[in-house]
């Protein structure tokens, strides 16, 4: 383990809010297991003479505890940039967040490439393709609520009509962006399925709402197919029907229901068999609602309340898995 990198692929680091990303949790828990953390972009990955290479900058954490910034403000230095070849002794997070778009996909490409000189890659760039965080539900769709899918107003209308009360949402957005409550009387629904559809041209998701959003939505963490302790529920702000941070819900560290722990026990083979080692499932209620991939967030609100450290977990548990297949 002592030529071991950990290489994160994620937006400018400078970027990356000190207070709450997770992919800064991922880094301490690398800092705290000795590990040489390295930082890069997606533009900095290129492929020549069959070979994937990156430019990338060694990253020093300023602590003040194993799972602590010592400032919010000055919590990094990085080193000169160096390039290097992506190798068996690099484990790999992909931490970039959407866009879900061309740009995304081809460093997939990268990624599995990258896969086959040897590296570990979190998640796997395949899955990262396959598993959309809305469509994955809906190969459980005895977790989910009754859900459509469709880019045809006639259906959609008829659905609304049928259950009344309903979430019209993108299948490729974020943060909450772009997601309606709809109901059967709604005097702008035309509009607004003209507009999400792109008069009928991209298909959305359709699901009956879910009355316990007002408690929060559920993001729960697996780490290599393993629920964390806790869960971070999302309760929306007053008038509010998205429970999305970014949308200015509220923050709440609670524990897991035996109902979300049999979502998890669903989820968890699956996961592990797709090479989905970190995902954020979001449940309302008793319903699953997504399955998210990419970049899933939540872990240092639950370290900082409960004193777990979810970001060394994980690093542990790739560690793991590096292991197993080098032992092979």
């Amino acid at each position: 383990m002592s030529n071991l990198r950990i290489i994160f692929i994620t937006d400018p680091i400078h970027t990356l809010p000190a207070k709450k990303d997770t992919t800064i949790g991922m880094m301490m828990g690398a800092h705290s297991l000795g590990l040489p953390i390295y930082y890069t972009e997606q533009p900095q990955i290129y492929l020549k003479e069959g070979t994937v290479h990156t430019t990338a900058k060694r990253v020093h954490l300023k602590l003040a505890g194993e799972n602590k910034l010592a400032s919010e403000q000055d919590w990094y230095d990085v080193e000169a940039p160096e390039n290097f070849t992506f190798g068996p002794n690099d484990i790999v997070l992909q931490r970039k967040d959407p866009p879900f778009n061309m740009h995304y996909i081809h460093t997939t490409y990268l990624l599995e490439l990258i896969e086959k000189q040897g590296s570990l890659v979190c998640n796997n760039p395949r899955s990262l393709r396959d598993c959309n965080e809305k469509m994955f539900t809906t190969w459980f769709p005895e977790l989910c609520p009754t859900t459509l899918v469709s880019s045809q107003s006639h259906h959609i209308k008829a659905f609304i009509a049928e259950h009344q009360d309903t979430i019209v949402k993108p299948l490729d957005g974020m943060g909450g962006s772009s997601i309606f409550r709809v109901k059967a009387d709604d005097p702008n629904l035309n509009v607004i399925l003209e507009t999400m559809t792109e008069h009928g041209q991209t298909s959305v998701m359709v699901q009956r709402y879910i009355p316990e959003i007002t408690k929060g939505d559920k993001r729960i963490i697996l780490i290599n197919g393993v629920p964390a302790p806790y869960l971070l529920a999302r309760v929306p702000a007053k008038n509010e029907t998205r429970g999305n941070l970014a949308a200015g819900a509220t923050g709440v560290v609670q524990a897991l229901s035996d109902h979300d722990l049999k979502i998890c026990q669903t989820l968890g083979p699956e996961l592990v068999k797709r090479g989905l080692y970190f995902v954020g499932l979001d449940v309302i209620g008793n319903y699953l609602t997504e399955i998210n991939v990419t970049s899933p967030t939540g872990i240092r609100q639950i370290d900082a309340e409960k004193g777990t450290f979810l970001g060394k977990d994980l690093i542990e548990a790739l560690i793991n898995v590096w292991q197993s297949r080098h032992a092979q």
